[in-house]
């Protein structure tokens, strides 16, 4: 009789709550722009159930198809490679001034990026008695000699006795070549699936003003309408953002007469910053790297940033 009751009596345990499809919406609507406990206070749901239907959504995990449409080709192994040791660049007689040319075919064997050649001109440059600034100032008066009128050309004699910070420079734009041509071989200027992505996904929209502007609000409309694309959550934004950034520097570093992205490209990026300050951060962790990104970027005087820096301490 006891165990009959028990069965068709009230249990001692709560019926699990049923949810319905429009609340579950709600609390995902309500996730990309308040945090966990606020959802929860906001709906009248617990903490626990909150949690539960955001983690079992799926919509707050890295997004896959969006990280492999956003990434690098992996580096191939091939036979082919750069010129592993680049001519010396030939000595030539520039100004007139022996130790002002010494210094310019120094920088021209640097500029190689060949470490080698780099620690023979470096040592090179410590048998020349002339101080190095001295030879600048000698260098930046002759280029406003034989440019009257023409002041600015004395900016090209900025740095011209830094030949440890060229010499890093080097170094790093020769890795970048290397790693460019292993990546993407001759194709390293064509148009990536990403890129494609952007242009196709803006095509016919009207430009608002520049080459590069864009209703926002239409933009966010037409990047919205490919869910399965979108960022879903912060480290989504900064993989991205690293994507476009390293891009560049590939394609800069490889041919120096590379300098704009697609206009498409541009308006992608401002679009996926800004979501920074839409997207809340699911850690602590996450935060962080957000806020690195911004210090090591400098984008402080961004546009957003203010946003973003709410949403990270909100």
């Amino acid at each position: 009789m006891k165990h009959e009751q028990m069965k068709l009596g009230d249990s001692p345990c709560k019926a699990k709550q049923r949810i319905s499809d429009d609340v579950r919406q709600q609390v995902l609507d309500l996730r990309r722009s308040h945090s966990l406990r606020e959802v929860a206070a906001m709906t009248g749901l617990s903490l626990g159930t909150v949690k539960t239907l955001v983690s079992r959504s799926g919509k707050f995990r890295d997004n896959a198809k969006h990280r492999e449409l956003f990434s690098l080709p992996p580096i191939r192994e091939s036979e082919e490679t750069l010129p592993s040791v680049p001519e010396v660049p030939p000595q030539e007689n520039v100004t007139g001034d022996r130790d002002v040319d010494a210094v310019l075919w120094l920088r021209s064997v640097i500029a190689t990026g060949e470490a080698a050649l780099i620690s023979r001109a470096l040592e090179a440059a410590k048998r020349i008695e002339t101080p190095l600034e001295e030879l600048e100032d000698r260098y930046r008066k002759y280029l406003v000699e034989s440019n009257p009128g023409q002041m600015w050309v004395a900016l090209s004699s900025f740095g011209f006795a830094d030949l440890e910070g060229l010499a890093t420079s080097s170094v790093k734009r020769k890795q970048l070549q290397v790693e460019a041509f292993a990546r993407f071989g001759e194709a390293l200027l064509e148009k990536t699936p990403a890129e494609t992505f952007c242009i196709e996904t803006l095509a016919g929209l009207e430009h608002s003003g520049d080459w590069y502007e864009y209703d926002e609000c239409a933009v966010a409309e037409r990047f919205k309408a490919r869910p399965e694309l979108m960022p879903q959550t912060l480290a989504d934004c900064l993989h991205e953002l690293s994507y476009w950034s390293r891009l560049y520097d590939l394609r800069r570093a490889a041919d120096r007469n590379f300098f704009d992205n697609f206009a498409e490209v541009e308006v992608r990026s401002s679009f996926v910053f800004a979501l920074m300050a839409e997207i809340r951060p699911r850690d602590r962790a996450e935060s962080k790297a957000v806020l690195r990104y911004l210090i090591e970027n400098n984008c402080k005087e961004q546009t957003n940033s203010d946003a973003i820096l709410e949403n990270l301490i909100g």
